[in-house]
């Protein structure tokens, strides 16, 4: 059987500490965005700016285990983390909000408490 594991080391790598991390705390939010990342990219989430605006609300904490993508526009202070962002979501989102990696919002809040999956 083909090895289905991604070849990115630093992907591999985040994966086995979201497992560890979810296991060490008994908090399921890891253990699901491990599974989501584990997926082929080409099946990984795309979540489009419009989506954050739609259904998110002010203040809160997101985490998109795939790639934030530049289309619409964002008015809500929201903190977003993500394993990938595109170069015009990054600045849509930091003129109001903030976004982290899924290594920082995993180190900032271990337990995932207010922590909600878009995707």
């Amino acid at each position: 059987m083909r090895n289905t594991q991604s070849t990115n080391l630093h992907l591999r790598r985040i994966i086995a500490s979201l497992k560890k991390l979810s296991k060490d705390k008994k908090v399921n939010i890891w253990n699901a965005i491990a599974k989501d990342l584990s997926k082929p990219a080409r099946i990984r989430r795309k979540v489009n700016l419009s989506k954050i605006e739609a259904y998110v609300k002010t203040g809160e904490t997101i985490i998109v285990p795939g790639k934030v993508l530049g289309t619409g526009n964002l008015s809500k202070k929201v903190t977003v983390a993500s394993w990938n962002f595109s170069e015009s979501a990054i600045k849509k989102i930091n003129k109001l909000g903030k976004t982290m990696t899924i290594e920082e919002l995993m180190n900032k809040n271990p337990k995932g408490s207010k922590v909600r999956i878009i995707g």
